[in-house]
């Protein structure tokens, strides 16, 4: 058997936290590594059990899955973040996308699934449709829609006029053999413009890139 993904779990309700954990352990590459009830047990956590992927849930008592996951990617080599929510369109998990984390997915979400979105996270794939990335930015009204449009045009700029096509790929939903296809390159040429994509503009993952080609769209 290759190395176990190892997941912490973070949920303020005991029987969600029970749940997934049932559903987890029921898949021999996954290890549950670690539960916390609240976000201001996670960097603790996370510093002792170096989990490749969190599940975090966004409303808690103490500090919420937003100001967890901005916190934890922001320090060097994080584990890839997936919010946990009832809600499809909510302006905390835009937040929370734009900190950084590689998608969300409902509570409800049928058991196989949750499993095969660990399991593309763990390997460095979003797990966001660009048709639910643009639900969320039309449906989420959190103000600054004009200064966010003005940086990310100034980020993009930055860009060679490649990266830029490649950058506008991701934001479709394109994958890295898709790219190479539409634009004539190879998937280790597409891989490496997305590195240096995300480099140059101080990026996490490819939901961000997306996030500001939406963010820079007329």
């Amino acid at each position: 058997m290759s190395e176990q993904i190892r997941v912490l779990i973070v949920d303020d309700d005991a029987l969600v936290r029970a749940g997934l954990s049932m559903i987890l352990s029921g898949a021999p590459d996954l290890a549950i590594v670690g539960e916390a009830s609240d976000g201001d047990q996670v960097p603790a956590m996370v510093a002792e059990h170096r989990p490749d992927v969190v599940l975090m849930d966004i409303r808690m008592p103490n500090v919420d899955g937003l100001t967890a996951t901005e916190a934890l990617r922001a320090t060097a080599k994080p584990p890839e973040v997936v919010v946990l929510t009832t809600f499809h369109a909510d302006a905390q998990v835009l937040r929370a996308l734009r900190a950084g984390a590689a998608g969300f997915l409902l509570k409800d979400i049928p058991p196989a699934d949750l499993v095969a979105a660990i399991r593309k996270v763990a390997a460095g794939e979003p797990i966001l449709s660009p048709v639910v990335t643009r639900q969320l930015i039309t449906h989420v009204s959190d103000g600054g829609a004009d200064t966010r449009r003005e940086r990310a045009r100034r980020l993009l700029d930055r860009l060679s006029e490649r990266e830029r096509e490649v950058a506008e790929a991701v934001g479709k939903g394109r994958s890295n053999a898709e790219i190479g296809a539409d634009l004539y390159m190879s998937v280790a040429t597409v891989k490496a413009h997305v590195s240096r994509i995300l480099t140059k503009l101080d990026l996490n993952n490819r939901v961000q890139i997306a996030l500001l080609v939406y963010d820079a769209a007329p």
